[in-house]
């Protein structure tokens, strides 16, 4: 579970609630949470901003989109020191015993994204195809990335519109009661609170989980950029050694030096 991911929105509610709740003079208030509490402002505001989302993807896209959410509350299970070790020790395997002996490693590897590039290495492609099929499958892949993030963003984008909607529609209904001086400040609480919803759907929820996704993706893309340029150097018959300095390159000074460390004595092997 990636813990920053649910500290965080954990975090944001209890801080809202305790916003609300506490009265410097009072102390905590928990009937407070009763001004905040509108069932008419909760269907406008979510039920509208899901809706609008709704009508602009498929039902197949909404339901994808609803169910990304749970790629926020999972922590990544890519470990790039040891991608770029893997493709080390595959390199000096290849270096010994020839590229067909990849082809029994690649069994041993979970990625498909790499599995697959390993056995079009084994097969002879040629170089160019290979990183041509690689690439294809990469912007694929980001793609549909995008497709998670932009339904966030969109959804975020409802919120406070909706938000503005609900108040709108609290506040003609609030003027149609001027003649009742003390229905005023209760209609307004209601017609503002859906402002503060459609606030917090953007805010608590969509703009977090669509910057997570990038940062799942970026992530994600870059470690599929160093399997098809550690793949096109073995293929290339490159020196080990040589080959886990480029892959390197990709990752932060701070980072280089847990990678392929071990294997790194084999290089000149």
């Amino acid at each position: 579970m990636d813990l920053a991911s649910v500290l965080g929105l954990v975090l944001c509610m209890v801080l809202v609630v305790f916003g609300i709740v506490f009265d410097t003079d009072a102390g905590i208030v928990f009937s407070n949470l009763n001004s905040f509490f509108d069932i008419p402002s909760i269907l406008i505001t979510f039920g509208g901003s899901f809706s609008c989302i709704l009508a602009s993807y498929t039902i197949s896209g909404f339901v994808s989109g609803l169910k990304s959410f749970t790629l926020v509350l999972k922590s990544s299970e890519m470990n790039v020191p040891e991608i770029i070790q893997k493709i080390i020790e595959l390199s000096n395997v290849a270096r010994k015993e020839g590229l067909l002996s990849l082809e029994e490693a690649a069994g041993d590897i979970e990625d498909p994204f790499l599995q697959k590039g390993i056995l079009l290495v084994v097969d002879g492609t040629d170089p160019e195809l290979v990183r041509a099929i690689m690439e294809t499958e990469l912007v694929s892949v980001e793609g549909r990335h995008k497709d998670k993030i932009g339904f966030w963003e969109n959804l975020g984008a409802m919120g406070p519109a909706w938000g503005m909607i609900g108040t709108l529609i609290g506040l003609i209904n609030m003027l149609k009661s001027l003649d009742d001086p003390s229905s005023i400040g209760p209609a307004m609480a209601v017609a503002l609170v859906t402002t503060l919803y459609g606030s917090l759907l953007a805010n608590w929820i969509c703009a977090p989980v669509a910057s997570k996704l990038k940062d799942k993706n970026a992530a994600e893309m870059m470690v599929k950029e160093i399997e098809i340029e550690g793949l096109l150097s073995i293929q290339a018959g490159e020196n080990p050694r040589v080959i886990e300095e480029k892959l390197k390159s990709f990752l932060a000074p701070g980072d280089r030096g847990n990678a392929g460390d071990e294997e790194g004595g084999e290089a000149d092997g």
